[in-house]
């Protein structure tokens, strides 16, 4: 049982950067892993990068990988993202997402809690 609370979404021009927080309440965030996804205009929610319980392994789609940072601090219930280089098809809604797992594993579907999500806008 957990509640997501996301921040630090807003509009930026293209090639600037960006950093989110997703805020955790619960009793064991660190039995969690946990993934940002995002909703663009008229698209899919779609996979963005995961990260496992520990931070130790993290994942990236292709399209954002050596641009995006995932990172976690456990002692503070908080996951982040770090967006540098913004390209306006970054325009998106950005969701926080959590999966309680026994696993070491990156967790890239099937995730138990939502946070409400935030908007990222990239102008050209």
């Amino acid at each position: 049982q957990v509640q997501l609370v996301e921040s630090g979404g807003g509009l930026v021009q293209a090639g600037g950067s960006l950093r989110l927080s997703c805020a955790a309440s619960g009793r064991t965030f660190s039995s969690y892993a946990m993934a940002w996804f995002r909703q663009a205009p008229g698209k899919e929610r779609e996979f963005i990068a995961g990260i496992n319980r520990s931070g130790r392994s993290t994942y990236y789609v292709d399209f954002v990988k050596g641009r995006f940072t995932i990172s976690r601090d456990n002692a503070k219930n908080t996951m982040y993202l770090q967006m540098n280089s913004l390209k306006p098809e970054d325009t998106a809604v950005y969701y926080c997402a959590a999966e309680e797992t026994s696993s070491t594993l990156v967790v890239t579907g099937g995730m138990d809690y939502w946070g409400k999500g935030t908007l990222v806008t990239v102008s050209s």
